[in-house]
């Protein structure tokens, strides 16, 4: 007897016709005809059944804030730095808690269900950090919260800086975060990362750090990071998010780099919407694009996971919470439209994002916990094709939002009555 079932799953890896039994929160069975019963069923009718969707890096302290106090005209990145400086003084515990909670009721409903986000520390006031610590508690039943303490300003570069960043851990802000390109100098930069990565060693914290988020192929705090990564003994703990001056940089000192990354096992986090949104905007043509090398990292053993990083805020007007919508956007402009290609990519917005949280127990293995989507597509490349419909989404076994599928009815002479949307329309 288990508490719940699904019957006839597809499953990531290719896997047809599978039965996932739960128990006590946890998948208890994964077999073809697997007998027993259950308190409830899910017939999933030959549809993907996926472990839920991590978002690695987001920016939920500004989620939903879309023209307050203005909107961002140029669209550019240092425009939205600029007007979250104008909104940050105006910013109130309940307003960034009542966005925050909003926005995670959107995450759930799109089977989203581990956030990793950037908690801005350069106000004095730490009202962000405040903020946030309260959602992660009261979100905690639904949702994994994790929180970068993140010097937006600079490290340096902000008056009282290091001593907020410092006082945000001391609160319960449980990673460090930073932001090097955006130091006076590159030698500050530098001394940022020197400095940051010694405070994680200290307390035995992970690093994540916003890095390189520019198209100056000279900015290359990546580097750095992945050199102090290493002397700190902060292996498989430290994340670079953005990287998009890579995408600018000579090959040949790309393919010295790049093994550097890897012996420091650095967690690379593109965020394909936002990058290739704020990238390139003092190009003419040819234009670049900004996303890092994806491809590359991925073939050198980098754990690659990608992020939203924004929804409907100063940096980026638009968003849904779909992390499909990323990997679909990730697909055209990495140029990885192969098979094997579009696992990969269902690969960085699953498990190499909970490889990059740390995330325990996540997975389709017995024993792991039963965080599970039901999508209304047949496999993975036609899920991120379509960006489907969530049809269940499951916590520790429990359902927790529901979807009904999306179904068109037509009325054409000689044509079907109705088409379902989440099925291949060539399929027999």
């Amino acid at each position: 007897m288990f508490d719940l079932m699904i019957r006839n799953a597809n499953l990531p890896d290719g896997r047809k016709g599978i039965d996932i039994g739960v128990s006590g929160g946890k998948i208890a069975a994964i077999e073809v005809g697997l007998p027993g019963a259950a308190g409830e069923v899910i017939d999933a009718t030959g549809r993907l059944v996926s472990t839920s969707f991590v978002d690695p890096h987001f920016h939920m302290d500004a989620t939903l804030s879309l023209g307050l106090p203005r909107m961002n005209v140029s669209g550019t990145l240092l425009e939205g730095i600029a007007l979250w400086g104008e909104l940050r003084p105006l910013l109130t515990k309940e307003a960034l808690v009542e966005r925050a909670l909003a926005y995670c009721d959107l995450a759930v409903s799109q089977g989203l269900l581990h956030i990793r986000t950037h908690v801005d520390t350069s106000d004095p006031r730490l009202v962000t950090a405040e903020a946030m610590l309260e959602v992660k508690e009261r979100v905690a039943p639904y949702i994994d919260l994790q929180l970068v303490a993140f010097p937006q300003d600079g490290y340096y570069r902000a008056e009282e800086g290091a001593k907020s960043l410092e006082r945000a851990l001391d609160m319960g802000v449980d990673i460090v975060g930073g932001i090097p390109h955006f130091e006076r100098t590159m030698q500050d930069g530098a001394a940022s990362v020197e400095a940051l990565c010694r405070i994680a060693a200290d307390r035995g914290l992970p690093v994540d750090m916003h890095c390189d988020e520019t198209d100056d192929p000279m900015s290359r705090h990546i580097e750095t990071l992945s050199a102090q990564t290493v002397r700190f003994g902060l292996q498989g703990r430290v994340a670079g998010s953005h990287l998009t001056s890579m995408h600018s940089m000579d090959n040949y000192y790309v393919s010295k780099l790049i093994p550097l990354m890897a012996e420091a096992q650095i967690n690379v986090i593109p965020n394909p919407l936002i990058n290739i949104m704020l990238q390139g905007r003092h190009d003419t043509y040819p234009k670049r694009r900004g996303m890092t090398r994806v491809r590359e990292l991925m073939a050198a053993g980098l754990n690659v996971s990608f992020g939203h990083d924004c929804v409907m805020d100063p940096w980026y007007s638009m968003g849904s919470g779909d992390m499909l919508e990323v990997g679909h956007m990730a697909i055209h402009v990495a140029q990885m439209a192969g098979v094997e290609d579009k696992k990969q990519i269902f690969d960085a917005l699953t498990v190499n994002s909970a490889k990059t949280m740390g995330l325990v127990n996540y997975g389709l293995d017995v024993g792991c916990n039963a965080d599970l989507v039901v999508l209304q597509a047949e496999n993975v490349q036609e899920a991120l094709r379509l960006k489907p419909a969530r049809l269940a989404v499951l916590r520790r076994g429990k359902t927790i939002a529901r979807t009904a599928p999306k179904i068109a009815e037509l009325n054409l002479s000689g044509r079907p009555a109705k088409l379902d949307t989440g099925r291949n329309p060539t399929a027999r």
